[in-house]
């Protein structure tokens, strides 16, 4: 009764829509004195928790990259990008769907939120591919699944909520999703230009940009490129913490936007108020997992579950499977910080005591969540699709649930051949 009341009262606090943050540190602090009996000890992990909590240096990466993400995004770069992508790829079946994939990617490079990635890109691509006769379900799909992307490109702020809540190195877990982002991103545009090849109604109209505009656009990308590969390059050495390059990254992203006259200042204050807005929230669910964590700890669960399925002597793989299927259903019906919180204290302990590796199961897990972002019957990225661009709900699923494939084909090549997650970190420093 001690350990299952708790995760029934989580359950129905959810279910009726209560904050996520508030149903984890009230179903932890009911689990706390049921365990323990002792009202002061609970009062005594609650005076200590949310500053033990959020107090950690290594947390200061979220802020920044979520800084340079608001900062991207008010300076246009996503614009830019997209428009480049679509003056040379615009003589191409599906050539602007394509295009949304490639600015998808590049802009997740720059920023690590789906989010925002699905919001932006809607506002600018979706509007273009419906002047040139695209379908809803083509554009929508590319937007939604191509967004997934800055889950698992560096900087990439779920990879470092994994970290801090696994105790694994936010650095090789950030180089860790590069191969894997660019392999789902692969697949996708394969998937795309297959999709319009057999059915070309939905992408009908191709046309080519001339010359002098498609050089043009690439002047006003090489900027964001150059902070991409200045990034990338400064996590892979070690020469910066994953801290340090998020500042500096924030800082070059703002310095870009200004200085192609992009960031005002009445933008700059709202990617300020923005970042403090979405930093906050995390925080807030960081310290609620936390108190979670505390009953989990006292409870034993963790533990008990590991002797379970040692004892049950099944192959490591079929637990892994599960896994993976018990993290593509939670992921359909949450976002993906909470996800990870929530499920990392059960599912972490029982694969490293399966000797699976924690940052190849930490790319598997971006891989999960990217699949429920998109997937019904809820798949956030979906609603924000479907919300900003204007595009009836069913359709957004219809194109995104083809389309996913693409992550379900990556996904099982990485649980195949590991080494594809695992060997870019094993050459860093």
């Amino acid at each position: 009764m001690t350990t299952t009341l708790p995760l029934v009262v989580l359950l129905l606090m959810l279910l009726i829509g209560t904050p996520i943050a508030v149903a984890l540190a009230g179903a932890g602090m009911l689990g706390i004195y049921l365990v323990t009996g002792d009202f002061s000890k609970l009062l005594g992990i609650l005076s200590l928790v949310p500053f033990s909590t959020v107090a950690d240096y290594a947390l200061t990466t979220i802020p920044m990259f979520i800084l340079m993400a608001y900062f991207s995004a008010s300076s246009g770069l996503a614009r830019d990008l997209y428009n480049a992508a679509a003056a040379w790829l615009s003589h191409v079946k599906g050539g602007l769907a394509i295009a949304t994939v490639f600015a998808c990617g590049i802009f997740g490079a720059m920023s690590g939120a789906s989010t925002a990635a699905a919001s932006v890109m809607s506002k600018i691509a979706m509007p273009e591919m419906r002047r040139h006769g695209y379908s809803e379900e083509l554009g929508a799909g590319a937007i939604g699944v191509g967004a997934t992307l800055d889950i698992l490109i560096p900087p990439s702020i779920a990879m470092v909520i994994y970290g801090i809540a696994t105790q694994t190195s936010i650095g090789k877990l950030l180089i860790a999703g590069i191969v894997p982002g660019i392999i789902v991103g692969f697949f996708l545009c394969v998937m795309i230009y297959g999709w319009v090849v057999i059915s070309p109604r939905h992408a009908p109209a191709t046309f080519r940009t001339p010359r002098a505009e498609r050089w043009a656009s690439l002047g006003r990308v090489w900027p964001s490129l150059l902070l991409i590969v200045l990034v990338l390059i400064m996590l892979y050495s070690g020469v910066a913490t994953p801290t340090e390059v998020g500042a500096l990254g924030a800082l070059l992203a703002a310095m870009i936007g200004a200085a192609f006259g992009r960031l005002t200042v009445a933008g700059a204050i709202d990617a300020l108020k923005s970042t403090i807005r979405t930093s906050a929230m995390i925080f807030l669910i960081l310290i609620g997992a936390t108190v979670f964590g505390y009953y989990m700890t006292l409870s034993r669960i963790p533990q008990e579950v590991v002797t379970l399925v040692t004892a049950m002597e099944l192959n490591r793989w079929v637990v892994i499977i599960g896994i993976v299927v018990v993290y593509f259903v939670i992921s359909m019906f949450m976002d993906e910080i909470p996800l990870l919180l929530l499920t990392l204290q059960l599912t972490f302990p029982l694969i490293t005591s399966l000797g699976f590796d924690p940052i190849w199961f930490g790319v598997l897990s971006m891989l999960m969540v990217a699949m429920g972002l998109v997937f019904p019957p809820v798949g956030l990225l979906a609603f924000i699709v479907s919300a900003t661009a204007g595009v009836d709900l069913m359709k957004v699923y219809k194109g995104t649930s083809i389309l996913m494939l693409s992550i379900v084909a990556t996904t099982v090549l990485v649980m195949i051949f590991p080494q594809i997650a695992l060997w870019l970190p094993a050459t860093m420093r």
